[in-house]
């Protein structure tokens, strides 16, 4: 069984949420920014160079929301580590743009679609109900382990 770790990034600002255009499941075409460690990478240079890569921001990492696991098929699980994270520079900034991402993964195009959505919209971009929720009370229980990945979306294994 191959075991990874995927850190992502999760940036809020006036009540929107930063998202990615990028395939997760039939459901959902929207993701948050991040990707796997590469080699002697920590946790933290791993989001700061998927974040600059995939929407071009410098970001700070602020503290950890919490950790799942993700199992595809009986030989891959992946240790999925989301993160608050803080832009750097308090310019408020465009909300919706496109970046060139030099990094393409087999769900993603090296032309990324950016938004930062309002927080009430997560649901119309394919999040579940129980993650909006989550996000619109500040994450509680922050930086804990919330088990599968799946269950802890309420989303359904695709």
């Amino acid at each position: 069984m191959d075991i990874s770790v995927r850190a992502t990034g999760i940036l809020i600002e006036n009540n929107r949420m930063l998202l990615i255009k990028q395939y997760v499941n039939p459901k959902r075409g929207w993701s948050m920014p991040g990707g796997h460690l590469e080699p002697e990478e920590t946790l933290e240079q791993s989001l700061i160079r998927e974040m600059k890569e995939e929407t071009g921001l410098d970001v700070t990492v602020k503290e950890l929301l919490y950790v799942t696991d993700r199992f595809r098929g009986s030989d891959t699980h992946v240790v999925h580590l989301t993160f608050l994270l803080e832009r750097i520079g308090k310019n408020p900034g465009k909300l919706e743009w496109t970046h060139f991402d030099p990094h393409t993964s087999s769900t993603s195009k090296s032309l990324r679609e950016i938004r930062m959505v309002p927080i009430d919209e997560l649901i119309d971009c394919g999040f579940s109900s129980k993650f909006a929720q989550m996000v619109k009370t500040g994450f509680p229980g922050r930086g804990s382990y919330q088990g599968d990945f799946h269950t802890f979306y309420g989303e359904e294994p695709g």
